[in-house]
């Protein structure tokens, strides 16, 4: 740690940059690289393999990367994490703070309610190098010194900002906004930015109003803030709140903030590098192609246009790039870590919905804006199951397209369990809803298309069923028990892998099943053999024929 950050860590509550990759190491939870990778090339690729090659989520690692080149041959001397805000949920955990996966929830909760103001400071880490001028212009200066790797090799068009926290201020109130945008390099004072307008960006909402005045908007693009300010970028707070009082309060302190050295903004004090400048309210640039988070490549397109008026930064640096594009991803682990217990408190806390559980955004290629479960106790009321698929479909825009209402025997992480219940617990004439007048949200833009809808499924039980037909549990950890002895591959038990009673099942078919487990099932024959009668047709319930009786005879 350099001394001007040792000056100011004893009056935080919080990680920077640097200390949250030594509590990945001491976890074993970083991959340190001192091989020469290209950025241009290979260093994302590498990384991407662990989010497509089958690597189970917890064994996902931050890389960083020390010797970093370019297909120029150049060489840099700053470090590229990559992976190290949310490679999987542990690493999101340690950023946060919090000794446990399930204390995540709370403490947004408690950071979304009770902000605190940032401290403002004269000294700052994040200002030991200033450059401006001729020092951030030409070739091999300014934007074009930083390694900033390519994203999608092949599709990308250049080097993007990913993991950057861009901060505006509204001209009206002075309230300053923080958000996570793609920064498109375009020279080594130049870049474009995609502030999008359907998710209610708020550095576009102050773009318009700086436009509105003919004026130019500052802007400061901030490089390796500490962990709990990064995760204040993509989360929906609600316009007209700073993210740096949020993540004051999710620290548990104030964060520590400077003046700007060339706009009126103040930036996190600790972070790794900040770029100054200001976004043209008139003239916008093309920008792109660039491999979007919700998996497809977003088409070229005009877009906002900033012009670079000082780099600031620490002495020795590191920059983090985040994992994006099709998920999962780095930057939807970032999104779901947060989202999901956001969403069951909306439902929990605020509409007051009884019986909910649990909701569950999927991941896997659709980036959790557009397929959502919703888990339920058993017995819940259909009206409390209608209010939540509701209040799911509309607490987001971007996120709800499909809203499916599910058991808690259902794994809303596994996409076959919940086909298994649309399948078999949903009557598509009585439990589907359509709402229409959506907004299209992020992604690709479907030809002719002017607004989208939402699907809404309630796949919850309506009457008792019969079991799930696979070995009762006690059975199931038998043969484990015994597949382990015989030196089998390693087991990953999915949900359901063992059976259980939905209701409909009686205490006489389980003494009878006990029966044949035993090697008895002569006597369920003779059992059987008693209740034979003459009937038209075959396959017709005992019950309809028997009725209760078939319920107190015991053999």
């Amino acid at each position: 740690m350099d001394d001007t950050a040792k000056a100011v860590a004893g009056k935080r509550a919080y990680n920077d940059l640097q200390e949250h990759i030594a509590a990945l190491d001491k976890a074993g939870l970083l991959t340190t690289i001192d091989a020469p990778i290209n950025k241009d090339t290979e260093m994302h690729p590498l990384v991407r393999w662990q989010f497509r090659g089958g690597i189970p989520e917890p064994e996902r690692k931050a890389f960083l990367f020390t010797n970093v080149t370019d297909s120029k041959r150049r060489k840099y001397d700053i470090p590229v994490l990559v992976g190290g805000l949310a490679a999987n949920p542990e690493i999101y955990r340690i950023g946060m703070g919090v000794n446990s996966l399930a204390e995540i929830g709370p403490k947004w909760d408690h950071g979304l309610g009770n902000p605190i103001e940032p401290a403002v400071v004269t000294k700052a880490p994040c200002q030991e190098i200033v450059l401006q001028g001729a020092e951030i212009q030409g070739e091999g200066k300014g934007l074009d010194a930083l390694p900033i790797p390519i994203s999608t090799p092949g599709f990308d068009v250049a080097p993007y900002f990913t993991a950057a926290t861009w901060i505006t201020k509204d001209p009206d109130d002075g309230i300053q906004n923080m958000g996570v945008y793609r920064g498109n390099l375009k020279a080594p004072d130049r870049v474009a930015v995609m502030m999008l307008m359907s998710l209610s960006a708020g550095g576009y909402y102050h773009w318009k109003k700086y436009q509105a005045r003919g004026q130019k908007m500052p802007v400061a693009i901030i490089l390796g803030c500490p962990p709990v300010v990064e995760y204040t970028g993509p989360q929906k707070v609600k316009m007209g709140v700073d993210e740096l009082w949020v993540a004051g309060g999710l620290a548990g302190g104030p964060i520590n903030v400077v003046k700007a050295k060339t706009v009126d903004l103040l930036v996190p004090a600790e972070a790794q590098i900040v770029i100054e400048g200001l976004i043209d309210p008139e003239y916008l640039e093309p920008e792109g192609p660039f491999g979007e988070s919700h998996g497809y490549v977003a088409l070229e397109e005009y877009n906002m246009v900033m012009d670079v008026t000082a780099i600031t930064r620490r002495k020795q640096p590191i920059i983090s790039s985040i994992i994006s594009q099709v998920t999962p991803s780095e930057s939807s682990v970032i999104k779901r870590v947060a989202y999901e217990p956001m969403f069951l408190s909306h439902l929990r806390d605020t509409l007051s919905i009884k019986g909910v559980k649990k909701v569950a955004l999927h991941e896997p290629l659709t980036n959790l804006r557009r397929v959502v479960m919703v888990q339920f106790e058993r017995g819940v009321a259909k009206t409390e199951v209608w209010r939540a698929l509701y209040g799911v479909s509309s607490f987001m825009p971007a996120v709800g397209k499909y809203c499916i209402a599910i058991d808690e025997d259902i794994d809303p992480d596994n996409g076959d369990s919940v086909f298994w219940a649309m399948s078999y617990r949903a009557n598509p004439a009585l439990d589907i809803q359509i709402l229409k007048h959506r907004a299209r949200g992020h992604g690709p833009v479907l030809q002719g298309v002017e607004s989208d809808s939402t699907l809404l499924i309630d796949a919850t039980l309506k009457a008792d069923m019969p079991p799930v037909a696979l070995p009762k549990k006690k059975y199931m950890e038998h043969a484990k028990v015994l597949w382990e002895k015989l030196g089998l591959p390693p087991l990953k038990p999915e949900s359901p892998w063992y059976g259980y009673s939905l209701g409909d099942w009686t205490e006489e078919w389980d003494l009878a099943a006990e029966r044949a487990a035993e090697g008895e099932y002569l006597r369920n024959g003779e059992r059987s053999a008693q209740w034979r009668r003459k009937l038209e047709n075959p396959q017709v319930p005992i019950r309809d024929v028997l009725g209760g009786d078939i319920f107190g005879d015991k053999l």
